[in-house]
């Protein structure tokens, strides 16, 4: 009997020990103790060291105050236009008030979830099909606000949820897979015409350009060419301008009148004479007034003898010489 009062003694003073021990509490960085006195909510311990009384105060919750990620199960939704999906994601959510956290729910992480899915079955059932892959923020932005609406009584705060995967059924993938290759065909021919297109807008400029450039260098080959006949009769006439010049100076110098005369007579005659190899040669109109067409260019007829007609010679009026040339009159 000593030995089973010893022993229960010891027992019972380990017990008080533990105890004891177990009212020294040191609460660590983001972390809450709730703390209850004779099963009633007390108060609440922050990161620090605590003192509790034994056997009076326990501490039922230990409650983490930084965000957390939770994975959202997957569920089957039902789009707006009757396609069954299915959908899963991630919550990202943290404790703001731990009492309502350990009080208002039995067990706020499951709650928290369940609304989730609640609210993503709700979104979904408002959009088409193919708003449901293009509307992820959309999705994303109404579960958090309604879940804020609700959460904010078990002292939750989600600050964020992100749709993972929407997985429709094989069906559905092959005819979504089907009106993508279609679309992009339907873009690669659309691509393709543009290009085309724009190749053809370039040839046709380009051309333009071509015709444009030949107009213009024809139209400075022109200007070049009348320019340079216009500088070609400049110089004509200036060089005939100049000659004159010089012929009437040597006319009035003494002896340049009889000088020209002769000149002039010597070219008739040598035309007149070509009349005899067939060559075409311009004539006055009335041959019998030679006579007065040679005074004209300043040569007279001299008749040698009176009786006997004989050849007369042309000898240049008031010549210092005279040349005696042969006409025969038939």
């Amino acid at each position: 009997m000593n030995i089973i009062a010893i022993a229960i003694w010891a027992l019972t003073a380990l017990y008080v020990a533990f105890k004891v021990v177990r009212s020294i509490r040191v609460v660590p960085n983001r972390t809450e103790l709730l703390v209850e006195r004779l099963g009633g909510y007390d108060r609440t311990l922050g990161p620090g060291v605590h003192f509790l009384i034994p056997f009076l105060d326990k501490v039922p919750f230990e409650i983490d105050l930084k965000e957390e990620a939770i994975e959202v199960p997957p569920q089957d939704c039902f789009t707006k236009d009757n396609v069954r999906v299915e959908v899963d994601g991630v919550l990202y959510m943290r404790v703001t008030n731990s009492k309502l956290a350990a009080y208002g729910t039995v067990e706020y992480r499951f709650a928290i979830i369940q609304l989730a899915q609640t609210m993503v079955r709700s979104v979904i059932g408002k959009l088409d099909l193919d708003h449901t892959f293009e509307e992820r923020d959309i999705i994303n932005s109404h579960v958090v606000e309604a879940l804020n609406e609700v959460s904010t009584t078990w002292g939750v705060l989600v600050s964020r949820y992100e749709v993972k995967n929407i997985v429709p059924p094989t069906s559905v993938r092959e005819a979504m897979e089907r009106q993508m290759g279609s679309e992009r065909d339907r873009r690669a021919l659309m691509a393709r015409a543009e290009g085309e297109k724009q190749a053809r807008i370039n040839d046709a400029d380009g051309k333009k350009q071509e015709m444009i450039n030949r107009s213009q260098g024809e139209m400075q080959r022109r200007i070049n060419e009348a320019e340079g006949k216009a500088e070609e009769i400049l110089s004509i006439a200036k060089a005939t301008a100049d000659s004159l010049r010089v012929v009437a100076e040597s006319i009035a110098m003494p002896g340049g009148r009889e000088a020209v005369n002769l000149r002039l007579g010597g070219q008739l005659i040598g035309k007149m004479g070509a009349l005899s190899s067939g060559q075409k040669v311009v004539l006055p109109a009335d041959l019998t007034k030679v006579d007065d067409l040679i005074k004209g260019i300043g040569l007279e007829l001299e008749d040698k003898s009176n009786s006997v007609p004989k050849p007369r010679s042309l000898v240049p009026s008031s010549a210092p010489q005279p040349v005696t040339v042969t006409v025969s009159r038939d």
